[in-house]
């Protein structure tokens, strides 16, 4: 059983256009293909950091609190090339404590207009713990190809 998930697409934008959309946590909820991201929790100031920590609000009909949030550490980060990060949930201490699972998304230019996107979910990380709790995928990988059609329309904006 395969633990990854891989979409692609071309977007026609710039890969700055593309890492402008992805590294605004403003703009989560509205690549998210699933419907369960909200907006940012924090400032939503840009992501700049392997290691920064952004918050977001999540929804999901059968989350025991249906409204809850996820503290989401920067595993990655080359401007115009790559971004991703890890999920998980924020301590009372302030420390994160990650579920095991990533989003990454890898940016290749294709001409001086358009960009291959390749979106990555990873969850071979994810402990029993979680597992027990989650099953992955929580959705179908066509939740995937909408958040990449989503990002295709919010990058050609940004152009």
């Amino acid at each position: 059983m395969t633990e990854i998930l891989i979409v692609t697409t071309t977007v026609d934008a710039p890969p700055a256009a593309v890492f402008r959309v992805l590294a605004d946590p403003k703009t989560h909820g509205d690549i998210d293909g699933t419907g369960w991201v909200r907006e940012p929790l924090d400032d939503g100031r840009e992501l700049t950091e392997v290691g920064q920590i952004f918050r977001i609000a999540m929804y999901h009909d059968n989350h025991p609190d249906k409204h809850y949030e996820m503290a989401n550490q920067v595993t990655v980060l080359e401007p115009d090339r790559a971004i991703g990060w890890a999920p998980g949930g924020l301590q009372e201490d302030g420390r994160i404590e990650l579920g095991g699972w990533t989003w990454r998304y890898d940016l290749e230019p294709v001409g001086d207009r358009q960009t291959l996107v390749t979106l990555t979910y990873d969850w071979s990380g994810a402990t029993d713990e979680i597992r027990k709790n989650i099953v992955f995928p929580p959705f179908p990988v066509s939740h995937l190809d909408n958040s990449l059609a989503n990002l295709a329309r919010l990058s050609v904006v940004r152009t």
